[in-house]
């Protein structure tokens, strides 16, 4: 239970502690992610995306989620606050494992709730009053979180292509807009999931038992994320590129498959930066991460280790959204049918996309 107390206190240490210690990666880290995604990104990639206005566009996109915080509102704390982080350790606590997750936010929501109106010794209830944004109860949808921007962009994509096509040049601006927006907002979820501090309950100083005697400070996550890059220097993407590799689909042994969503790659990728947090901690433990002598270039080189595996990542969605967008039949034949000069809208049944079960 003191995971979840930690948990449960956070915002307060966010607010008197330090302002960003809530925050994965400063701006110029989540900036950094971006711009080493864009440096993956093959010729064949669509080119509006490496104009220079562009690229500036989807390295400032990095940082907006953490913008959404300058407002007080609760319903959008609840809406954005634990899409940044899943704790991975508390899964064990409902039953749960990595590997057998739902794909779907809600569905696991559900089960989360009902875990916890069954077993009351292990998950007492939660004082409103302690929970104004009503989000104590949940441990972090950061993987769904992906999962929905990388799909929101293969289908941007997807009319994207259809507008470039029989579109008009307005149209066809605003969808490369839209994939410029996508493109960079995906990309902050993609750094917090490189940051190990926002894979675990132990995200600010270690809250499990703790016979090694790692930081319990409440300023390690503000300090990791920012604070030991300003002492120590920050990293550039010049000098991080030579260690990236070409973007490549996710499923780069079955490049041509179709897959439905990509919840298990995300899952896999962000269990493999939770077992990189007990490593922060021993270095923290170590002194290299003081930032203030040559021993601290060890902890320097690790945080470098993560940015590349987040541009890595990223770069490799992006691909893969464009290459798995599909064909929009709809929008098609609509736009060309406008063309043609025939004003009539065809329905969805007569271009075979029968209706979502909320459609009248």
């Amino acid at each position: 239970m003191k995971a979840f107390f930690a948990r449960a206190i956070r915002p307060i240490l966010v607010f008197f502690l330090c302002p960003a210690a809530g925050v994965a990666w400063d701006y110029e880290g989540h900036r950094l992610v971006n711009q080493l995604a864009l440096a993956t990104l093959p010729a064949s990639f669509p080119a509006f995306v490496q104009r220079p206005e562009a690229r500036e566009r989807i390295a400032f996109l990095g940082g907006e989620p953490d913008r959404w915080r300058n407002t007080s509102d609760l319903p959008l704390k609840h809406f954005y606050s634990p899409d940044h982080f899943i704790d991975l350790e508390d899964l064990a606590l409902y039953r749960l494992k990595p590997s057998t997750l739902s794909h779907f936010r809600y569905e696991f929501t559900a089960q989360l709730a009902l875990a916890r109106a069954a077993n009351p010794r292990i998950f007492p209830p939660i004082a409103a009053t302690n929970d104004l944004d009503r989000t104590k109860a949940l441990i972090g949808f950061l993987p769904w979180t992906i999962t929905e921007y990388y799909a929101k962009l293969k289908s941007t994509f997807s009319y994207l292509n259809a507008f470039e096509e029989y579109g008009t040049p307005e149209e066809i601006a605003n969808a490369r807009e839209n994939a410029i927006f996508f493109m960079g907002v995906m990309g902050h979820f993609v750094g917090d999931g490189a940051q190990p501090l926002h894979t675990t309950r132990n995200f600010n100083g270690w809250v499990d038992p703790n016979p090694r005697r790692y930081t319990t400070n409440h300023n390690f996550h503000a300090w990791i994320d920012g604070g030991y890059f300003q002492k120590a220097g920050f990293l550039s993407p010049a000098g991080l590129q030579s260690r990236l590799r070409p973007a490549q689909m996710l499923w780069p042994d079955d490049p041509k498959a179709h897959h439905d969503d990509i919840f298990p790659e995300v899952m896999r990728f962000i269990v493999e930066q939770n077992k990189q947090v007990e490593p922060l901690y021993q270095l923290e433990k170590e002194g290299k991460l003081s930032g203030e002598s040559e021993a601290s270039l060890s902890g320097r080189a690790f945080l470098a280790d993560q940015l590349i595996r987040a541009g890595r990542l990223l770069g490799d969605l992006w691909y893969t959204a464009w290459q798995q967008a599909p064909i929009d039949t709809y929008l098609r034949t609509h736009l060309l049918k406008r063309k043609n000069g025939n004003s009539q809208v065809p329905s969805r049944s007569s271009v075979g996309i029968p209706k979502s079960n909320n459609e009248n």
